[in-house]
């Protein structure tokens, strides 16, 4: 089983994102401006970031417990293109359950009529729900599906074209046999292999025609990556802190003693650092923040690995940035507690008996390809997820 590191020094820095996502909680307890939304009432702020290099370990929080495999197993299935919860709660993943059973319940009272009794069928209670999505194949065919939600963007995202009518105007008149499915994953990953310094690397989860189908319209609703090139200095140094490195180029002085290049390109060390940048229009902070800077870590990661190159920044663009009012005491306990030092992010790679693309071959990876080294932290701190 071969095994990928991200080429960080073993010697981790002091942690900064956990102090910067305390003082964003501050920040909000401090200037957030009360608010009544559709699902509960908030305290918010708007045009918020977060930045974390990656060389200074893997962006998992350490002032609450993270469960890491359940943000593995939910990047994994928005990266597979799929779009029912079928797969998630097969792996032990229950984040996207409540927005499913809400929607079926919508959609239960629509379809399920008893015209015997002339009312409906009991409504199964949301636990016999997701044990109908677990042990029923039909079943969840039918009720587990969420609509064109993220990994239908991603990875299938369907360009419609418009026809010109007889005054010379666009209808919006679709031909459904006439349309172009484009996977923005697979045109990203050639991009940075062919055109590393695009302007244009941008994936988009935000379709607008699509927005009436799905369950939730997306909270991250698209993200952008940036390379650049790594100089002599970054490239001997990831050299050496490779635990594969051919000790044969060095002195005992530990000097090179083949011309440099020429020894880094035989080892297949990266030309090229990688950044990515996601926008946010709507940021549970104390909830889904933790995981989406978790998730978008792990995705640079993969992404990295599959061009080969070293990720760099992490960036998030953080619009309606709020805390739910039954979260304001649970974000005061965790402002209290102090960091630990971040993680370090190991991806195993099936053994088939040879190197393997991640994106290419989703279906022979599981959460079990990625384990998290070192990781110390407080307990969680329970909260109620607002769907």
């Amino acid at each position: 089983m071969g095994v990928f590191n991200k080429n960080v020094k073993t010697t981790i820095k002091m942690n900064k994102l956990d102090k910067d996502y305390q003082s964003l909680l501050q920040d909000i307890l401090d200037n957030g401006v009360t608010k009544e939304t559709r699902n509960g009432g908030t305290i918010s702020v708007f045009g918020r970031q977060i930045r974390h290099k990656m060389s200074e370990g893997f962006p998992l929080l350490t002032t609450k417990k993270m469960p890491f495999k359940t943000i593995v197993t939910e990047l994994l299935w928005f990266l597979r293109g799929d779009t029912n919860i079928k797969y998630l709660v097969d792996n032990g993943c229950h984040i996207w359950d409540g927005d499913c059973y809400k929607n079926f319940e919508k959609r239960y009272y629509k379809e399920i009529f008893n015209y015997e009794t002339g009312s409906h069928n009991r409504l199964m209670s949301k636990d016999e729900f997701i044990l109908n999505i677990k042990t029923d194949n039909e079943f969840a065919k039918k009720w587990g599906e969420l609509g064109p939600i993220y990994g239908k963007q991603w990875r299938s995202w369907t360009k419609k074209k418009m026809y010109l009518s007889t005054d010379g105007s666009y209808e919006n008149i679709y031909d459904e046999a006439d349309q172009t499915v484009i996977d923005q994953i697979s045109v990203l990953i050639n991009e940075l292999k062919t055109n590393p310094d695009s302007r244009r690397m941008v994936v988009s989860a935000w379709a607008v025609h699509d927005l009436p189908n799905m369950v939730l319209p997306p909270c991250h609703y698209g993200f952008q990556v940036y390379t650049r090139e790594l100089s002599l200095k970054e490239r001997t140094e990831l050299l050496k802190d490779r635990s594969d490195f051919k000790r044969d180029f060095y002195d005992r002085n530990g000097r090179l003693i083949i011309e440099e290049k020429i020894v880094l390109d035989e080892s297949n060390i990266p030309t090229r650092a990688i950044s990515l940048m996601w926008n946010q229009r709507s940021v549970d902070t104390f909830l889904g923040l933790p995981f989406n800077i978790a998730s978008y870590g792990l995705l640079l990661e993969i992404i990295a690995k599959a061009v080969n190159m070293v990720p760099d920044e992490l960036i998030g663009n953080l619009g309606d940035t709020h805390l739910y009012l039954n979260h304001i005491e649970q974000a005061k306990e965790q402002i209290t507690r102090e960091p630990y030092s971040l993680p370090i992010l190991n991806i195993f790679e099936p053994a088939i008996g040879k190197e393997i693309s991640i994106l290419d071959n989703l279906h022979i990876w599981s959460p079990t390809c990625f384990i998290i080294e070192n990781y110390q932290s407080h307990p969680s701190i329970k909260a109620p997820l607002s769907n």
